[in-house]
């Protein structure tokens, strides 16, 4: 008896390629190389955030093709797009860097638009710079259309007399330069040293963590992202993520199911297990407001660092890099480590198995000390603090890697910008007992919530970053350690307490009794305030500070507004 044909099942992509009324769109895509049995399957974006503008992204367009490869292989048609990438690490310091946090909500509607626009069934986000990372899972998050996340993975060590390098150090040696501790002869040869090839910056900074938060949410296969840029191993990871991502269509795996509350929690335990970015917080709490994920907000991260002891020492804070996370067992040691300790829960991810499933194939190298146990952690607590008090009544994140300070104390030294504070540290003007107060930098003042690696930099490479403290309304790089407090909310834009601190004043901030408070009496000298003046009356600047929400929500642009 012969079986009777099946009915195929529908897919996204008959929207623009099924039916006698769909033919004008098969012609045009005939002439992109396509035909009957490309209609019949599944229709895959391949979303490349690659530019030759720095080496974090410079590498995507070659790692596309061993995806497309991987795609054809398990019965899927690639299609190509590509969007903007911010370099962090070039702009740093510089106007240029108001455009980086604005990049991530660019590049997560450009993501929608393309899938979204041509009824794409699946997608694969090829990533490396910073906020192209988060802007991947934020426009997973958004859609809910199966989806696969892969990171083109991290740069290699420099090396300068014997020492490995990363950007970092490029940064600090600034600081060292304008101290006399080096001569601009040494500072060239550092530059020339740090930066060997392709790759995101090499320590547990923003784009590895994010990275990391990938894996643990789900969204990226274990290990893939693990992989350096230049490894040999890396266009074997790609294939294997081109046919991850059609299984993921034909099994209609969707990232909703992935982004829970519970993997969200995941993912920032194991970011705190590894004094990760504080960037990621801010991160998290945009996928986590795109996938409409409730019981997960900012104060989230102060409860997992109390209770989480960093095991992993990694950079900035710590001593390796993330080429030795990889050789030590990558993200699923650490994994490896949170599940005997019973810190995580199970979770599925894109590849059909779990969480856990995907932990136990973890390899521990022989005699690595990247990754401690939590008998014998780095530090006793993780890497982030929440604090609240009249100077942020919404909140502020303290970054804590790099030293074990809870409590600091001292006169206000306030700045209206990034600019205004850099060149009193380059002049050596920043005191021991100092707060540095940066304002006017927030999501919508700024706009664009700069980093300030410049300043924090600057004043390790004059070694005296773990004698003062340093406020903002706006961020800090993955590559900034010492006693750092940003995402302070609202902000100055908006009126908040930290537009009316004054030079002399007094603030005190408590980690362990989560507050951060001022001996002033802000809310009378709020009294004539007035919002200032937006610096840019048009173009996607202007945009961004119009539409941007508060950092103690993730600073999105995205829908739904507020009513």
């Amino acid at each position: 008896m012969t079986k009777p044909k099946s009915t195929p099942q529908a897919k996204r992509s008959d929207a623009i390629v099924k039916g006698p009324s769909r033919a004008a769109a098969r012609a045009m895509l005939r002439a992109a190389g396509m035909d009957d049995d490309n209609f019949e399957g599944p229709m895959i974006a391949v979303f490349n955030t690659w530019t030759n503008m720095g080496p974090c992204n410079m590498d995507l367009d070659k790692l596309a093709v061993p995806v497309r490869a991987g795609i054809r292989a398990a019965g899927g048609t690639p299609v190509d797009f590509n969007s903007i990438a911010v370099s962090d690490g070039i702009t740093m310091g510089s106007e240029g860097m108001r455009a980086s946090l604005m990049s991530r909500e660019v590049i997560a509607d450009s993501i929608e638009l393309a899938v979204k626009g041509h009824s794409l069934d699946g997608v694969i986000i090829l990533v490396g710079c910073d906020k192209t990372i988060p802007a991947a899972g934020m426009a997973l998050a958004r859609m809910n259309v199966p989806g696969v996340v892969l990171y083109g993975g991290s740069i290699m060590p420099g090396n300068h007399k014997g020492k490995d390098l990363s950007v970092q150090d490029v940064f600090e040696a600034v600081g060292a330069c304008a101290a006399g501790i080096i001569d601009e002869d040494e500072l060239k040869d550092i530059e020339k040293a740090a930066c060997p090839g392709a790759g995101a910056c090499g320590g547990q900074f923003t784009a590895n963590s994010m990275a990391m938060a990938m894996t643990f949410l789900g969204l990226s296969p274990m290990g893939v992202n693990d992989v350096p840029a230049v490894d040999e191993e890396k266009n074997k990871a790609a294939y294997r993520a081109g046919q991850i991502v059609v299984d993921c269509v034909k099994d209609n795996r969707l990232p909703r199911e992935m982004i829970t509350q519970q993997a969200l929690m995941n993912a920032a335990i194991a970011l705190s297990a590894t004094a990760a970015s504080t960037n990621a917080i801010l991160h998290l709490l945009a996928i986590a407001t795109e996938a409409e994920v409730e019981g997960f907000d900012i104060d989230a991260f102060d409860t997992i660092s109390r209770t989480t002891p960093v095991i992993g020492d990694l950079k900035p804070g710590g001593k390796y890099m993330a080429f030795n996370l990889y050789e030590a067992g990558g993200s699923a040691l650490i994994g490896k480590r949170l599940v005997e300790d019973g810190r995580i829960k199970d979770s599925p991810t894109v590849t059909g198995r779990s969480l856990f499933e995907e932990i136990n194939d973890a390899k521990e190298s022989e005699g690595q000390d990247v990754v401690r146990t939590f008998n014998d952690p780095v530090k006793s607590r993780g890497g982030y603090g929440i604090v609240y008090g009249d100077l942020a009544p919404e909140g502020c994140v303290v970054k804590l890697a790099g030293h074990g300070a809870l409590f600091f104390e001292g006169k206000a030294r306030v700045f209206e910008s990034e600019e205004a504070c850099f060149e009193v540290v380059q002049r050596n003007e920043i005191k021991k007992g100092d707060v540095i107060i940066i304002r006017n930098e927030g999501p919508a003042g700024g706009p664009g919530m700069r980093e300030m690696l410049a300043v924090t930099a600057a004043l390790v490479g004059q070694e005296i970053i773990d004698d003062v403290a340093l406020i903002t309304d706006g961020r800090f790089s993955g590559a900034s350690y010492g006693f750092v407090i940003g995402h302070v909310a609202p902000e100055a834009a908006h009126g908040g307490p930290i537009a009316f601190v004054q030079d002399g004043d007094t603030v005190t901030i408590d980690v362990e009794a989560r507050t951060i408070n001022v001996d002033a009496d802000l809310v009378a000298r709020s009294k004539d305030w007035t919002p200032p003046k937006p610096k840019y009356p048009n173009g996607a600047y202007a945009k961004f500070a119009k539409l941007v929400g508060s950092a103690s929500k993730g600073a999105v642009t995205s829908f739904p507004f507020d009513t």
